[in-house]
């Protein structure tokens, strides 16, 4: 018997949509049923950037400072920072990340020396601002910062994400359409996602080793 030779399956969000009618045992008809289910997605997917850290969804950001700049906006498909580093002429250094309540009680906000630390504003447009005050324009803060993911916007888009939550996806979309139109399989369905999204999110954790350090960052 011959394999197929192929790894290239993928569905768009009509596919994923027709699945999630079916297992809500019933048929996507009409325009308004493609609508409908394409909204569930959206809002879906935006709690999924809720439930934790998605891998395929950082991007590693370069941001060159600017001497007497202590603030600097990030792109609006930024759900936050999850750690930084300084770069001076080819070595990096790592800066540590204060809590809103710690960087508004720095004293002396404008004091101009090396970046050591960074608080990030999470507004609906996110700004970053670092501490000290950058002395120079040269060093550039690198930083991975958990974006966003694609919306659902034609019912032939495919989603922004790996083949391992496909299933995570579909049964999802089931559960929210079943909040609609299938109320007597919501108790099911919702098993069924939690169960392959735990599994899912499982998958996609970091395996290296954690390690521990102790933090010397401003204290009041």
């Amino acid at each position: 018997m011959a394999i197929s030779g192929s790894k290239d399956f993928e569905l768009n969000v009509t596919e994923y949509v027709e699945e999630a009618f079916e297992r809500c045992g019933i048929v996507a008809r009409t325009g308004y049923d493609i609508r409908t289910a394409k909204r569930s997605l959206n809002l879906m997917l935006a709690d999924w950037a809720n439930r934790g850290l998605n891998q395929w969804t950082i991007k590693q950001t370069t941001v060159t400072m600017i001497q007497g700049t202590s603030t600097y906006t990030l792109d609006t498909d930024t759900i936050d920072v999850l750690n930084a580093v300084l770069r001076r002429d080819g070595t990096d250094y790592g800066i540590a990340r204060l809590s809103r309540d710690e960087y508004l009680n720095i004293p002396t906000k404008t004091t101009e020396s090396r970046v050591s630390q960074f608080f990030v504003d999470r507004q609906i447009t996110p700004v970053m601002n670092v501490w000290p005050t950058p002395n120079n324009s040269t060093d550039q803060v690198i930083f991975d910062r958990l974006v966003r993911m694609d919306d659902a916007d034609s019912p032939t888009n495919t989603m922004e994400m790996p083949f391992r939550f496909y299933p995570a996806l579909a049964a999802g979309l089931a559960y929210y359409i079943a909040l609609k139109k299938a109320p007597n399989r919501i108790q099911y369905l919702k098993g069924l996602y939690e169960e392959e999204m735990d599994r899912a999110m499982t998958e996609d954790r970091d395996r290296a080793n954690l390690t521990i350090t102790p933090g010397f960052g401003y204290f009041r």
